[in-house]
């Protein structure tokens, strides 16, 4: 059931899909809104985002590993080579996750709890495995990154990002992990790679000459 709030802004209706998101943006005036409880605050205008030749929009539905998914929300990152979407998604039992999209490459994870302290950018690097959670991982990227912007509804602010590092690691058998240290403790993400088929997305974005 979706829930609704006014915007301090302009005064129009703003819903919510998630019960635990945290910022959204006004579809009206573009106010950037953070979650108080039942309030809601106004924080900066959310920027016109690039735009890009990926099928996925908001509201898309999917299924991951039998389970079915909304995508409700969305940040941009760039980096030295190109760009990437990160699509939240809320799956049916009120979880929620991220579908990457970077370059027709899809990847499904999940924010993970290490059991142990996550290693420090000095001690990666490319080439090398590293155990995550008990699990060998290869390194494949250091990557840093920009904030572009966002759409819908997100678990977090993105009012302290812009630009940061991550990692990314990988396994022989399509699993992945990337660390985030935009934050300290830096943040685990855990998943693997998907094809495009394999996800039954439906509420494409439609093109023209498709």
């Amino acid at each position: 059931m979706r829930r609704t709030a006014d915007c301090p802004s302009c005064g129009a209706p703003v819903q919510f899909a998630w019960s635990s998101a945290v910022q959204t943006a006004c579809p009206y005036c573009h106010s950037i809104l953070v979650r108080h409880d039942v309030n809601l605050e106004k924080v900066g205008i959310v920027a016109d985002l690039p735009p890009d030749a990926s099928p996925i929009q908001l509201m898309t539905e999917g299924i991951f590993d039998n389970r079915r998914f909304t995508v409700i929300g969305r940040i941009r990152y760039e980096w030295e080579q190109g760009g990437w979407n990160e699509w939240h998604i809320l799956l049916q039992d009120q979880t929620s996750g991220w579908l990457s999209d970077a370059q027709a490459e899809y990847a499904v994870s999940f924010l993970a709890k290490p059991p142990a302290p996550l290693p420090l950018p000095d001690q990666l690097k490319p080439g090398r495995m590293r155990k995550i959670s008990g699990e060998p991982f290869y390194v494949t990227h250091l990557t840093p990154v920009r904030y572009i912007g966002f759409e819908g509804e997100l678990p977090f602010t993105t009012t302290d990002r812009s630009e940061f590092l991550t990692a990314d690691l990988r396994t022989h058998d399509a699993r992945f992990a990337t660390i985030d240290y935009s934050e300290s403790p830096p943040l685990l993400f855990a998943g693997r790679f998907v094809t495009f088929d394999e996800l039954r997305l439906s509420n494409l974005r439609e093109f023209e000459g498709w």
